[in-house]
Protein backbone atom coordinates (compact mmCIF):
# COMPACT_ATOMS: atom_id res chain seq x y z
CA UNK A 1 0.00 0.00 0.00
CA UNK A 2 1.03 3.39 -0.32
CA UNK A 3 0.97 6.36 2.43
CA UNK A 4 -2.27 7.96 0.00
CA UNK A 5 -3.85 4.67 0.43
CA UNK A 6 -3.23 4.62 4.21
CA UNK A 7 -4.75 8.49 4.56
CA UNK A 8 -7.57 7.78 2.31
CA UNK A 9 -8.96 5.91 5.09
CA UNK A 10 -8.10 8.50 7.23
CA UNK A 11 -9.76 11.19 5.66
CA UNK A 12 -13.09 8.99 6.20
CA UNK A 13 -13.51 9.44 9.32
CA UNK A 14 -11.37 12.54 9.88
CA UNK A 15 -11.72 14.96 6.58
CA UNK A 16 -9.31 17.31 6.39
CA UNK A 17 -11.39 20.11 4.88
CA UNK A 18 -13.65 20.00 8.77
CA UNK A 19 -10.28 20.78 10.69
CA UNK A 20 -10.13 24.14 11.95
CA UNK A 21 -8.40 27.08 9.79
CA UNK A 22 -5.51 27.32 12.09
CA UNK A 23 -4.57 24.12 12.45
CA UNK A 24 -1.78 22.16 10.68
CA UNK A 25 -3.54 18.67 9.05
CA UNK A 26 -2.45 15.98 6.22
CA UNK A 27 1.03 14.62 5.51
CA UNK A 28 3.78 17.03 7.01
CA UNK A 29 6.67 14.71 6.21
CA UNK A 30 7.28 12.55 3.13
CA UNK A 31 5.20 11.98 -0.18
CA UNK A 32 2.24 10.87 -0.68
CA UNK A 33 3.24 7.90 -3.19
CA UNK A 34 5.85 6.44 -1.22
CA UNK A 35 5.42 2.38 -0.30
CA UNK A 36 4.24 1.86 3.18
CA UNK A 37 6.06 -0.78 5.24
CA UNK A 38 3.98 -0.04 8.40
CA UNK A 39 1.81 2.64 10.57
CA UNK A 40 2.64 3.69 14.36
CA UNK A 41 -0.50 5.33 15.64
CA UNK A 42 1.07 8.20 18.47
CA UNK A 43 -0.31 11.04 20.21
CA UNK A 44 2.50 13.17 19.53
CA UNK A 45 5.61 12.83 17.43
CA UNK A 46 8.62 13.06 18.87
CA UNK A 47 12.30 11.77 18.86
CA UNK A 48 11.72 8.72 20.51
CA UNK A 49 8.86 8.04 18.77
CA UNK A 50 11.04 7.99 15.14
CA UNK A 51 13.36 5.54 17.02
CA UNK A 52 10.47 3.23 17.53
CA UNK A 53 9.70 3.61 13.96
CA UNK A 54 12.72 2.86 13.05
CA UNK A 55 12.65 -0.03 15.25
CA UNK A 56 9.06 -1.36 14.63
CA UNK A 57 9.88 -0.91 10.94
CA UNK A 58 7.26 1.62 10.40
CA UNK A 59 8.20 4.46 7.71
CA UNK A 60 4.69 6.12 8.48
CA UNK A 61 4.23 7.86 11.54
CA UNK A 62 0.28 8.43 12.31
CA UNK A 63 -0.15 11.34 14.67
CA UNK A 64 -2.69 12.94 16.06
CA UNK A 65 -1.01 16.26 16.76
CA UNK A 66 1.08 18.02 14.22
CA UNK A 67 4.71 18.44 14.78
CA UNK A 68 5.16 20.96 12.27
CA UNK A 69 2.31 23.76 13.48
CA UNK A 70 3.32 26.66 12.76
CA UNK A 71 5.75 27.00 10.25
CA UNK A 72 9.61 26.23 9.92
CA UNK A 73 12.19 28.77 8.75
CA UNK A 74 15.03 26.44 8.92
CA UNK A 75 16.00 22.46 9.62
CA UNK A 76 19.20 22.74 12.17
CA UNK A 77 18.34 20.87 14.72
CA UNK A 78 17.98 23.31 17.64
CA UNK A 79 14.78 22.41 18.91
CA UNK A 80 13.16 19.36 19.68
CA UNK A 81 10.57 19.97 16.55
CA UNK A 82 13.37 20.46 14.47
CA UNK A 83 15.22 17.73 15.97
CA UNK A 84 12.27 15.27 15.21
CA UNK A 85 11.65 16.23 11.37
CA UNK A 86 15.32 15.96 10.57
CA UNK A 87 15.36 12.49 12.09
CA UNK A 88 12.27 11.28 10.34
CA UNK A 89 13.80 12.65 7.00
CA UNK A 90 17.01 11.13 7.19
CA UNK A 91 15.58 7.68 7.59
CA UNK A 92 12.94 7.88 5.18
CA UNK A 93 9.62 8.23 7.35
CA UNK A 94 6.65 10.24 6.82
CA UNK A 95 4.79 12.00 9.20
CA UNK A 96 0.38 12.47 9.01
CA UNK A 97 -1.83 14.14 11.52
CA UNK A 98 -5.18 14.72 11.62
CA UNK A 99 -5.45 16.81 14.86
CA UNK A 100 -8.97 18.92 14.86
CA UNK A 101 -10.13 17.21 11.48
CA UNK A 102 -11.03 14.26 14.10
CA UNK A 103 -11.75 16.60 17.08
CA UNK A 104 -14.78 17.88 14.54
CA UNK A 105 -15.64 14.37 13.81
CA UNK A 106 -18.73 12.36 15.34
CA UNK A 107 -16.71 9.62 15.54
CA UNK A 108 -13.82 10.90 17.00
CA UNK A 109 -11.92 12.29 19.62
CA UNK A 110 -14.68 13.43 22.18
CA UNK A 111 -17.22 10.20 20.70
CA UNK A 112 -13.76 8.44 22.31
CA UNK A 113 -14.42 10.60 25.51
CA UNK A 114 -18.28 9.74 25.76
CA UNK A 115 -17.76 6.24 25.24
CA UNK A 116 -14.94 6.19 28.02
CA UNK A 117 -17.45 7.55 30.39
CA UNK A 118 -20.25 5.60 29.25
CA UNK A 119 -22.67 8.54 27.88
CA UNK A 120 -25.15 7.67 25.75
CA UNK A 121 -27.82 9.83 23.85
CA UNK A 122 -24.49 11.47 22.44
CA UNK A 123 -24.77 14.77 19.75
CA UNK A 124 -22.29 17.30 19.10
CA UNK A 125 -21.81 20.21 21.26
CA UNK A 126 -20.68 23.26 18.94
CA UNK A 127 -21.69 22.06 15.37
CA UNK A 128 -19.70 23.32 12.96
CA UNK A 129 -20.67 26.40 10.63
CA UNK A 130 -19.24 27.39 7.28
CA UNK A 131 -19.15 23.34 5.53
CA UNK A 132 -22.34 23.46 4.33
CA UNK A 133 -22.83 24.91 0.62
CA UNK A 134 -25.89 25.03 -1.67
CA UNK A 135 -25.71 24.21 -5.52
CA UNK A 136 -28.57 25.34 -7.80
CA UNK A 137 -28.84 23.92 -11.12
CA UNK A 138 -30.57 24.59 -14.36
CA UNK A 139 -31.06 21.34 -16.81
CA UNK A 140 -33.64 20.76 -19.49
CA UNK A 141 -36.55 19.08 -18.05
CA UNK A 142 -35.88 15.10 -19.58
CA UNK A 143 -32.71 15.58 -18.15
CA UNK A 144 -33.26 16.27 -14.54
CA UNK A 145 -33.76 12.65 -13.48
CA UNK A 146 -30.59 11.52 -14.57
CA UNK A 147 -28.84 14.45 -13.31
CA UNK A 148 -30.25 14.80 -9.73
CA UNK A 149 -29.46 10.87 -9.48
CA UNK A 150 -25.81 11.66 -10.22
CA UNK A 151 -25.09 14.78 -7.73
CA UNK A 152 -26.59 12.15 -5.01
CA UNK A 153 -24.56 9.54 -5.90
CA UNK A 154 -21.66 12.26 -5.59
CA UNK A 155 -22.62 13.29 -2.09
CA UNK A 156 -25.15 15.73 -2.34
CA UNK A 157 -28.61 15.94 -0.78
CA UNK A 158 -27.43 14.40 2.85
CA UNK A 159 -29.36 16.16 5.45
CA UNK A 160 -29.24 14.40 9.05
CA UNK A 161 -30.73 10.99 8.64
CA UNK A 162 -32.44 11.99 5.62
CA UNK A 163 -30.58 11.36 1.84
CA UNK A 164 -31.53 12.59 -1.63
CA UNK A 165 -33.21 15.66 -0.68
CA UNK A 166 -33.62 17.96 -3.26
CA UNK A 167 -36.24 20.90 -4.12
CA UNK A 168 -37.04 21.14 -7.57
CA UNK A 169 -38.78 23.93 -9.92
CA UNK A 170 -40.31 23.84 -13.34
CA UNK A 171 -39.89 27.13 -15.57
CA UNK A 172 -38.74 28.14 -18.65
CA UNK A 173 -34.90 28.80 -19.77
CA UNK A 174 -33.70 31.06 -22.51
CA UNK A 175 -30.87 30.94 -24.48
CA UNK A 176 -29.21 32.45 -28.18
CA UNK A 177 -25.92 31.15 -29.11
CA UNK A 178 -22.95 33.02 -31.04
CA UNK A 179 -21.74 31.95 -34.35
CA UNK A 180 -19.40 29.75 -32.60
CA UNK A 181 -21.66 28.00 -30.12
CA UNK A 182 -22.93 24.48 -30.24
CA UNK A 183 -25.94 24.05 -28.91
CA UNK A 184 -27.61 20.96 -27.50
CA UNK A 185 -30.94 22.18 -27.93
CA UNK A 186 -31.87 25.17 -30.44
CA UNK A 187 -29.82 26.61 -33.50
CA UNK A 188 -26.97 29.01 -33.13
CA UNK A 189 -27.90 32.56 -33.79
CA UNK A 190 -31.68 31.65 -33.12
CA UNK A 191 -33.29 32.52 -29.62
CA UNK A 192 -34.68 29.11 -27.98
CA UNK A 193 -36.95 28.48 -24.85
CA UNK A 194 -36.35 25.51 -23.02
CA UNK A 195 -38.73 23.94 -20.76
CA UNK A 196 -36.32 23.34 -17.60
CA UNK A 197 -36.07 21.86 -13.89
CA UNK A 198 -33.94 23.91 -11.29
CA UNK A 199 -32.69 21.68 -9.12
CA UNK A 200 -31.45 22.95 -5.34
CA UNK A 201 -29.55 20.77 -3.25
CA UNK A 202 -26.93 20.64 -0.20
CA UNK A 203 -23.25 19.16 0.12
CA UNK A 204 -20.30 19.16 2.36
CA UNK A 205 -17.33 21.30 1.17
CA UNK A 206 -15.11 18.23 0.76
CA UNK A 207 -17.27 16.88 -1.73
CA UNK A 208 -17.47 19.65 -4.27
CA UNK A 209 -14.76 18.74 -6.40
CA UNK A 210 -17.35 15.43 -7.27
CA UNK A 211 -20.27 17.32 -7.34
CA UNK A 212 -18.81 19.53 -9.76
CA UNK A 213 -17.74 16.79 -11.77
CA UNK A 214 -20.74 15.31 -11.72
CA UNK A 215 -22.61 17.82 -12.85
CA UNK A 216 -20.72 18.77 -15.86
CA UNK A 217 -20.28 15.20 -17.09
CA UNK A 218 -24.09 14.63 -16.59
CA UNK A 219 -25.47 18.14 -18.17
CA UNK A 220 -26.13 17.68 -21.73
CA UNK A 221 -25.37 21.41 -22.40
CA UNK A 222 -22.41 22.87 -24.07
CA UNK A 223 -22.38 25.99 -21.12
CA UNK A 224 -23.82 24.68 -17.85
CA UNK A 225 -25.87 27.29 -16.02
CA UNK A 226 -25.48 26.79 -12.39
CA UNK A 227 -24.38 28.73 -8.64
CA UNK A 228 -23.11 27.51 -5.72
CA UNK A 229 -22.93 29.74 -2.45
CA UNK A 230 -21.91 28.94 1.24
CA UNK A 231 -24.54 28.49 3.96
CA UNK A 232 -23.97 29.66 7.20
CA UNK A 233 -26.08 26.73 8.87
CA UNK A 234 -24.83 24.34 11.15
CA UNK A 235 -23.79 21.08 10.62
CA UNK A 236 -25.07 19.14 13.39
CA UNK A 237 -22.99 16.22 12.66
CA UNK A 238 -19.42 18.07 12.83
CA UNK A 239 -17.82 19.81 14.98
CA UNK A 240 -16.32 20.66 18.12
CA UNK A 241 -16.89 18.58 22.00
CA UNK A 242 -20.03 16.51 22.66
CA UNK A 243 -22.62 16.48 25.08
CA UNK A 244 -24.47 13.18 26.21
CA UNK A 245 -25.95 11.96 29.35
CA UNK A 246 -25.63 9.16 32.11
CA UNK A 247 -28.53 6.71 32.18
CA UNK A 248 -28.62 7.12 35.78
CA UNK A 249 -27.68 9.95 37.50
CA UNK A 250 -24.94 10.11 40.01
CA UNK A 251 -23.45 12.47 43.39
CA UNK A 252 -20.73 14.74 42.07
CA UNK A 253 -18.82 12.97 43.99
CA UNK A 254 -19.37 10.02 42.21
CA UNK A 255 -18.77 11.76 39.15
CA UNK A 256 -15.58 13.00 39.87
CA UNK A 257 -13.92 9.56 41.12
CA UNK A 258 -15.76 7.63 37.61
CA UNK A 259 -13.92 10.54 35.65
CA UNK A 260 -10.75 9.85 37.79
CA UNK A 261 -11.30 5.83 37.18
CA UNK A 262 -12.24 6.01 33.64
CA UNK A 263 -9.87 8.61 32.11
CA UNK A 264 -6.98 7.68 34.53
CA UNK A 265 -6.22 10.74 35.42
CA UNK A 266 -3.96 11.34 38.38
CA UNK A 267 -5.51 14.70 39.31
CA UNK A 268 -8.95 16.60 38.66
CA UNK A 269 -8.92 20.48 38.71
CA UNK A 270 -12.95 21.05 39.50
CA UNK A 271 -14.83 24.13 39.93
CA UNK A 272 -17.06 24.17 43.11
CA UNK A 273 -19.10 21.45 43.74
CA UNK A 274 -23.03 22.69 43.91
CA UNK A 275 -24.37 20.15 45.55
CA UNK A 276 -26.24 18.34 42.57
CA UNK A 277 -26.78 15.24 41.30
CA UNK A 278 -24.89 14.74 37.23
CA UNK A 279 -26.41 13.68 34.99
CA UNK A 280 -26.12 15.40 31.74
CA UNK A 281 -22.07 15.76 30.30
CA UNK A 282 -20.21 17.67 28.16
CA UNK A 283 -16.80 16.67 26.84
CA UNK A 284 -14.30 18.09 24.40
CA UNK A 285 -10.87 16.71 24.57
CA UNK A 286 -7.78 18.83 24.67
CA UNK A 287 -8.12 23.22 25.48
CA UNK A 288 -11.50 23.30 25.69
CA UNK A 289 -12.18 26.58 27.93
CA UNK A 290 -13.45 28.20 25.01
CA UNK A 291 -16.89 26.04 25.26
CA UNK A 292 -17.71 26.65 28.88
CA UNK A 293 -20.40 28.54 27.45
CA UNK A 294 -21.50 25.82 25.20
CA UNK A 295 -21.90 23.80 27.71
CA UNK A 296 -24.05 25.47 30.51
CA UNK A 297 -26.30 26.32 27.31
CA UNK A 298 -26.63 23.04 26.08
CA UNK A 299 -28.01 22.40 30.42
CA UNK A 300 -24.98 20.16 30.87
CA UNK A 301 -24.66 19.51 35.03
CA UNK A 302 -20.77 19.22 33.95
CA UNK A 303 -18.17 19.77 31.56
CA UNK A 304 -15.13 17.45 31.39
CA UNK A 305 -11.85 19.08 28.97
CA UNK A 306 -8.54 20.16 29.73
CA UNK A 307 -6.09 23.25 29.56
CA UNK A 308 -8.60 25.67 32.21
CA UNK A 309 -6.60 28.41 33.00
CA UNK A 310 -7.51 30.04 36.84
CA UNK A 311 -10.08 33.24 35.78
CA UNK A 312 -11.72 30.86 33.35
CA UNK A 313 -13.21 28.24 36.34
CA UNK A 314 -15.17 31.43 37.34
CA UNK A 315 -17.23 30.76 34.40
CA UNK A 316 -18.94 27.89 36.14
CA UNK A 317 -21.29 30.64 37.59
CA UNK A 318 -22.58 28.01 39.64
CA UNK A 319 -24.40 26.35 37.05
CA UNK A 320 -22.48 23.58 36.15
CA UNK A 321 -19.01 21.50 37.29
CA UNK A 322 -15.80 22.32 35.03
CA UNK A 323 -13.71 19.13 35.57
CA UNK A 324 -10.15 19.65 33.79
CA UNK A 325 -8.76 16.51 33.54
CA UNK A 326 -5.23 17.25 31.91
CA UNK A 327 -4.63 17.35 28.22
CA UNK A 328 -3.14 14.47 27.49
CA UNK A 329 -5.47 12.53 29.75
CA UNK A 330 -8.13 13.73 27.67
CA UNK A 331 -7.15 12.61 24.65
CA UNK A 332 -4.98 9.12 25.71
CA UNK A 333 -7.59 7.20 23.99
CA UNK A 334 -7.26 8.87 20.43
CA UNK A 335 -4.45 6.99 19.66
CA UNK A 336 -6.15 3.50 20.59
CA UNK A 337 -9.48 4.54 18.55
CA UNK A 338 -7.31 5.19 15.03
CA UNK A 339 -5.42 1.99 15.56
CA UNK A 340 -9.04 -0.10 16.11
CA UNK A 341 -10.38 1.94 12.86
CA UNK A 342 -7.10 1.07 10.71
CA UNK A 343 -7.04 -2.94 11.71
CA UNK A 344 -10.37 -3.01 10.45
CA UNK A 345 -10.22 -1.04 7.65
CA UNK A 346 -6.81 -2.70 6.34
CA UNK A 347 -6.97 -5.88 8.46
CA UNK A 348 -3.86 -7.48 6.70
CA UNK A 349 -1.63 -4.92 7.15
CA UNK A 350 0.65 -3.96 9.63
CA UNK A 351 -0.83 -1.16 11.97
CA UNK A 352 1.27 -0.96 15.65
CA UNK A 353 0.18 1.21 18.55
CA UNK A 354 2.73 3.49 19.82
CA UNK A 355 4.15 1.67 23.81
CA UNK A 356 5.60 5.94 24.34
CA UNK A 357 3.92 7.91 27.05
CA UNK A 358 4.52 11.51 25.04
CA UNK A 359 2.66 13.20 28.18
CA UNK A 360 5.33 16.36 29.31
CA UNK A 361 2.86 16.84 32.37
CA UNK A 362 3.88 15.06 35.84
CA UNK A 363 2.31 15.08 39.39
CA UNK A 364 3.60 14.60 42.33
Amino acid sequence: MKIKDITKYIEEIAPLQNAEDFDNVGLLVGDYNDAVSGVLVTLDTLENIVDEAIEKRCNLIVSFHPIIFSGLKKLNGKNYVERTVVKAIKNNIAIYSMHTALDNSNAGVNAKISEVLGLINQKILIPKKGIIRKLTAYVPKNDADKLRKSLFSAGAGNIGNYDQCSFNTEGYGTYRGNEKSNPTLGKKGSLHTEEETIISLIFEKRVEGKIIEALFQNHPYEEVAYDIVSLENSHQEIGMGMIGEFENAMSEEDFLNHVKKNMKTDCIRHSKLLGKSVKKVAVLGGSGSFAIGHAIAANADAYVTSDVKYHEFFKAENKLIIADIGHYESEQFTKTLLVDYLTKKIPNFAVVLSENNTNPIYYK
